[in-house]
């Protein structure tokens, strides 16, 4: 079966143990599918797999035009961030542990892989978040003194002490509620089967068009999860708090003070999965969550 990919990149979770041998198992066969194959310089350089380019994630995005995720989750979430200003399709091998976006199994792979590389795949897009933090100025002005991008979600949370944050939110200028609380969540539909999922949120199919807020033990009991519209602008507004900080998909972080402003809205880019065929959202809860479990 011909190729529809001609340069394909792939990335690994390097420091896992025995990561070496699939990774140049994944090569191999992407190589006798037909496709120019790149590893991702820090993947390149931690296995000391020299027999490919190396690359950059950004010359990835450039060159590439399909990237193979060899790791868990967390791994796919740090490249697709990346990628996804250029549009590359992503394909995950799962080698974690969920892997709700790495969904081929390592030993499904020799199949599943190149029936994907002919063509024979379900294509998905999946909505991002943009977030920032706004802080006034000693004139009088706002400076924005954060951005970055999430896929799963956005966290305003207490930082390493044991107090809680109070947060008050908007949503399009609208008051929604203030939170005493260790924290809030503003998660997408991907990421509503991650963090916000086990702060007890509702589980969001990848394609509807909203956000969750999800507080993080609330102190008031009901402060409950609440969907919204993903065309509409979130502000957190941090109005007390001895130590607060926020993150992008639990690893991008910055340090908040009171009267810092945190904006979420969707981000322009999208990341783009490339699932096997047959692949389907509801099967794949069954089997991560273990539904079918007891159930005749």
């Amino acid at each position: 079966m011909p190729c529809r990919f001609k340069h394909a990149a792939l990335v690994g979770k390097y420091h896992a143990r025995g990561i070496r041998p699939v990774l140049e198992d994944v090569a191999h066969i992407l190589a006798r599918a037909g496709c120019e194959v790149s590893l991702e310089m820090e993947t390149a350089h931690n296995t000391g797999m020299t027999d490919y380019p190396a690359l950059t994630l950004a010359q990835i995005g450039r060159e590439c035009d399909v990237a193979v995720v060899l790791g868990g989750d967390g791994t796919m979430l740090a490249v697709a961030r990346e990628l996804a200003p250029f549009n590359v399709p992503l394909v995950g091998i799962n080698q974690g542990r969920l892997g709700f976006i790495t969904d081929i199994q390592q030993k499904d792979m020799p199949t599943a892989l190149p029936l994907i590389l002919s063509g024979q795949y379900e294509e998905e897009h999946r909505a991002m978040l943009q977030g920032a933090v706004l802080r006034p100025t000693r004139d009088g002005g706002i400076e924005t003194i954060y951005e970055d991008f999430a896929i799963n979600e956005v966290v305003v949370s207490r930082g390493a002490t044991a107090s809680m944050v109070e947060l008050r939110a908007e949503i399009e200028g609208q008051f929604v509620a203030n939170y005493r609380a260790d924290g809030l969540i503003v998660c997408s539909p991907t990421g509503s089967t991650a963090y916000a999922m086990s702060a007890g949120g509702p589980i969001l199919q990848p394609g509807l068009g909203g956000w969750a807020l999800v507080p993080i033990a609330s102190h008031t009991l009901s402060n409950r999860p609440i969907v919204v519209s993903d065309r509409d602008t979130i502000t957190i507004e941090i109005v007390a708090a001895k130590d607060a900080s926020m993150n992008f998909d639990m690893q991008s972080l910055a340090s908040l003070l009171p009267g810092d402003r945190v904006t979420i809205r969707r981000s322009d880019h999208r990341v783009r999965f490339l699932h096997p065929k047959g692949w389907n959202y509801f099967a794949t809860l069954r089997r991560k969550l273990r539904w079918n479990e007891g159930v005749s």
